[in-house]
Formats: C-alpha cells, structure tokens, sequence
C-alpha cells in the first residue's frame, strides 16, 4: 500500500530566523512529515528561483520577514491550504485574499507568549524590590541603603494590576501565583467570576489603575485600545507607581507617559515604544526611573525553537487529517494581538 503524500511545504520568511526555528533535530522532525526543500527560503514570492516550489505549495511555513499575504503575492501559490507561522501576530502578515480563499492559518503566538510572560515576571518582582532606584543609588554612593531608605520595599501585598487577559497576560496570571501579591484584572470580555478563577479581582480599568502599585500592559493593538492610558488615566495611577509595557507602545499616550516619567512621579518599564525604537533626543534613555529594554521580552535566540515545534506539531496534526490546535479566526483579529 503506498505511503501518503507528504504535504508540500515551503519556507517563506527571512532566511537567518531559520537555523534558530528549525535546529537540526527539529528539521529532521519537520522533513519526516513535509515535503520541504530546507534550502529554500522565499522572501520573494516573485523570485523565478522559487515558482516552481511556490505553484506546488499546500502549506506555507512563515516568519519574521515573510512579505504580506496579499491577493499579488497569492498568486503564485495557487494550491495553498494552509499557513503556519512560526511567530506571534498574524495580523499584518494576512490579508483579505487569504481569508477570502478560506485558507487555514495557525500561528505560534502562545509560545511567544511565554517568554513575554517571564519578562514580565521578572520586572515585578524586580520592581517591587526597587532594584533599579537601588541600583541607582548604590552606583552613585557605593553605600548600602540604611533601613529608612528601604521601608517601602517588598513584594509582600504589593498590588500589580494587569490590562488584558490576553495570552501573555493569562500565563503572566499563573506565574504571579505563588507569590504574595495582590493582582487585579481588568478585561471587559472576562467576568468577575472568570478573573477570579484566574486568581485576580475584575475592576474597571480606571479603579484598576487607581489601586495598583505596578501596572502591566497586555492587551492587544486595536483601535479601541490606541492610547487607552491618556494623559487623564496616567494621572490615577499613585505617586510612586510603576508602568511596565510589553504589549504595543500606541496602547499609551507616550507624551503624556514622557510627561510623568520626566517629572519623576512614576516609573516605568518599557520594552515597547511609541515610535520605535525612540528618537535618539528622547530622555526616557537616561532617566533613572524608566528601564528600557530593546524588544526582547518576546522570543529571541534558543527560545525560537519553541515556536518552530509549535509548527511542526501543527503541521503533523494536517498531516493525520486533525484540526490545528492554534488556529487563528478571521473573526478574532477583531479583539486579538
């Protein structure tokens, strides 16, 4: 009885995300259950080097790089059925061709999600501990702080409000579990009864922002949510309190932000920016109260690897004929990263 046909599958991404995706044991994997050239890398869908793989394509593996998936672009992937991405956010990657022509799409983002998860952790915890004003003072003095200098420090019932049950903020939820924190929620899709399973307390955004001493950003880039803490909600959070964003810069109004960060009364964590990166001029560099990171709280080096199982995993259940499990909805763009 003959084997099945393996799906034909083809790279479509920047070319140097691969290695760090698909490592060696992992393409072995992917090879037994696509036909894939692992050579073939396509950014251009118009590359006559590629038409012939591109004509024949059930299954597009795609990534950072991979150019917008627009009616032009389809043209030359007439038999695509489906589309794995190996990253987060489908949403400026697919266009309305796509979905026009019912094509199944599935992405990695709940891998991507964990590290954000894990970053965002990190700087709680770092946060509530004043490690940065502390690293600060201990640079210009060389002196311990005395015990009148650390009264305010300490995670016992410090109270982080997290903004969107996303994915990101659903892990970040689980991983604040086993510490002494007071965490509060605010999503207008989750109940009360919901955020509590979740182990937070359902509030308004702006009571939310008014309680919290640390508040973290992890709702999606939609219209509704551009600039959702203005100039008037960064005034509600207390004097003292700290911001940390690792969603999308637009969710906050970043001359107001800049504005409260300059004069000192909050702090911030920002691995997101709005532009970004930011103007060389702009002092949220060398402020002693922001931390800035450079977009890393997502995936990056051997963390890509979980991203590249989560498509290979997906790509075996087409293969056996069973649904994917992280399928994207042309509805959910709606209110999803």
């Amino acid at each position: 009885m003959p084997s099945p046909q393996l799906p034909r599958t083809v790279f479509a991404m920047d070319p140097v995300h691969l290695p760090l995706l698909f490592p060696p044991p992992l393409m072995e994997r992917l090879r037994r259950t696509a036909d894939i050239d692992p050579g073939l890398v396509v950014r251009d869908f118009a590359d006559p080097a590629a038409a012939g793989a591109l004509a024949r394509a059930e299954v597009l593996i795609t990534g950072w790089g991979c150019p917008h998936l627009d009616a032009g672009v389809l043209a030359a992937v007439p038999k695509l059925d489906a589309v794995l991405h190996a990253a987060g956010s489908v949403r400026s990657l697919v266009g309305e061709a796509l979905w026009e022509r019912g094509v199944t799409v599935s992405s990695a983002v709940t891998g991507n999600a964990l590290p954000v998860a894990e970053y965002t952790l990190a700087m709680i915890l770092l946060v509530g501990k004043d490690a940065f004003d502390h690293r600060e003072h201990f640079r210009r003095t060389h002196a311990y702080p005395g015990p009148a200098e650390t009264t305010a420090t300490g995670n016992l019932g410090r109270r982080v409000g997290v903004i969107g049950a996303s994915r990101v903020g659903r892990r970040l939820l689980e991983l604040l579990r086993p510490f002494d924190l007071t965490v509060l929620l605010h999503d207008p899709y989750v109940s009360p009864a919901e955020a509590a399973a979740l182990g937070a307390e359902s509030l308004s955004l702006e009571e939310l922002l008014r309680r919290s001493d640390i508040v973290s950003l992890h709702a999606p880039d939609i219209p509704e949510t551009h600039h959702m803490l203005d100039r008037d909600r960064l005034a509600l959070v207390r004097d003292g309190g700290v911001l940390i964003n690792t969603a999308r810069g637009a969710l906050v109004d970043h001359d107001a932000l800049t504005g409260e960060l300059v004069s000192g009364r909050l702090s911030a964590v920002l691995d997101v920016t709005d532009p970004e990166p930011l103007p060389a001029g702009s002092p949220l560099y060398h402020l002693p109260n922001v931390f800035l990171t450079p977009h890393i709280a997502g995936s990056l080096g051997n963390e890509l690897e979980r991203l590249g199982r989560i498509v290979v995993e997906e790509l075996e259940r087409l293969a056996a004929g069973v649904p994917p499990v992280h399928e994207v909805r042309h509805a959910d763009l709606a209110r999803v990263a």
